[in-house]
């Protein structure tokens, strides 16, 4: 079912025209696949796909932030591990899901500017071991768009002659903005963007939230509706972002010495989040026991620390996404659009700020967010990224210590 390369030897990209002729009586998708929100013709294409048995070696899956390609990624991963091609339910798909099966490996990047050259080197190592507890073994490059140079290099062959039942999916968000070496080797899924609109409406149907709840989720995570469903599961995550919201509304009156404790008292929130992670991971370390040999348990720790790194980023991530949209709605109400405001439940001071300020303040503390989030790859401090984000913030609604 994989196209082939075209004459110029580009790898062409999955459209819908392509999966409405090629596939025109499938079934609607079966598990894992009829998860992927709001990217029916992804689901459609892999479906056939794995019914066909004839998934190939390589994806790279691009699209906005938010369109499901973390979540199409473990579901591919499902339906190659399983022996039923991903009925969701088995232990194997469990584990999948949970982040915890030894043969499906999540590859982050380590370094400052991208993947380390000892990363790649462990990857093609590792793709030559025999698979732990399944028939294939998968591997998911979270940021294709950061491998480059001599990581790039040593990665190309195995990705272009992988071992037999070795799978790589590669994520990124646009293709231009991974390295046409990797991009020609890999059968490219376009992931579609998801109107706010759309999102809001399916968001509400899965979680059952409110419209205003629902509007609140997406507006903290990015617009994303895998990840707003996760936060209006967690009571952690929804008292982050009121910590959150909470700090900005005392920030114009903050000295030096409220800044800091403000951000160390955020700091403590942001992590909060991330115990329900380690109480998850310890539970896994205890089934590991029962199966895991030694260097696959070190191995299994390994990875728990990533995830919390990654989990970490993600959780800041989030904090940022919670002060974007409270400057934003200020913004609104100053230009008089207060029907738009999206916390709701911060309404009233979010007009009293907005009385305070002018539009062009709103706008520089709103770029200011917008760059303390892309620091956050590079591994600098979070205390140091949150200290100056919030001096930052109080200096632009107008008053100083």
């Amino acid at each position: 079912m994989t196209p082939a390369p075209s004459a110029s030897g580009s790898v062409p990209v999955l459209s819908t025209s392509d999966v409405a002729s090629t596939f025109p009586s499938l079934p609607p998708p079966a598990p894992p696949f009829d998860g992927l929100v709001g990217q029916p013709l992804v689901a459609r294409f892999f479906t056939s796909a794995v019914q066909r048995r004839l998934t190939t070696h390589a994806y790279l899956f691009v699209g906005p932030v938010g369109t499901g390609k973390t979540m199409a990624a473990r579901a591919l991963a499902q339906a190659l591990v399983c022996r039923s091609m991903g009925c969701g339910a088995c232990d194997d798909c469990i584990r999948v899901a949970r982040g915890t099966h030894p043969d499906v490996r999540s590859i982050e990047p380590e370094g400052a500017g991208g993947y380390l050259s000892e990363q790649v080197r462990d990857l093609v190592h590792d793709t030559a071991l025999a698979p732990i507890r399944a028939q294939h073994k998968v591997y998911v490059i979270t940021r294709a768009d950061l491998l480059g140079g001599a990581p790039a290099n040593a990665f190309l062959k195995t990705l272009e002659e992988p071992p037999l039942r070795v799978t790589f999916i590669l994520l990124a968000r646009t293709r231009e903005s991974v390295l046409e070496t990797i991009l020609s080797r890999c059968q490219v899924v376009a992931f579609r963007f998801i109107p706010e609109t759309e999102a809001v409406s399916l968001l509400m149907e899965r979680s059952r939230a409110t419209l205003k709840d629902a509007r609140v989720a997406l507006a903290t995570t990015g617009g994303s509706v895998y990840r707003a469903q996760d936060f209006l599961g967690s009571s952690a995550r929804r008292n982050a972002r009121i910590k959150v919201l909470e700090t900005l509304e005392r920030l114009p009156l903050a000295d030096g010495l409220d800044v800091l404790d403000a951000a160390r008292d955020l700091l403590i929130s942001l992590k909060q989040p991330l115990d329900e992670l380690r109480v998850e991971q310890e539970r896994q370390l205890v089934e590991g026991k029962d199966y895991l040999g030694k260097g696959a348990m070190t191995a299994l720790e390994q990875r728990h620390k990533r995830a919390l790194t990654g989990r970490e980023r993600e959780a800041l991530g989030e904090v940022l996404g919670a002060m974007r949209s409270w400057l934003r709605d200020c913004l609104l109400a100053r230009v008089g659009r207060e029907e738009d405001i999206v916390n709701h439940d911060f309404h009233y001071h979010i007009l009293k700020v907005a009385e305070g300020s002018d539009e062009a303040a709103f706008v520089r503390a709103i770029a200011a967010v917008d760059e303390a989030e892309r620091r956050i790859p590079y591994n600098v401090s979070v205390q140091s990224i949150l200290e100056a984000l919030l001096f930052t913030l109080r200096d632009e609604l107008g008053v100083t210590g």
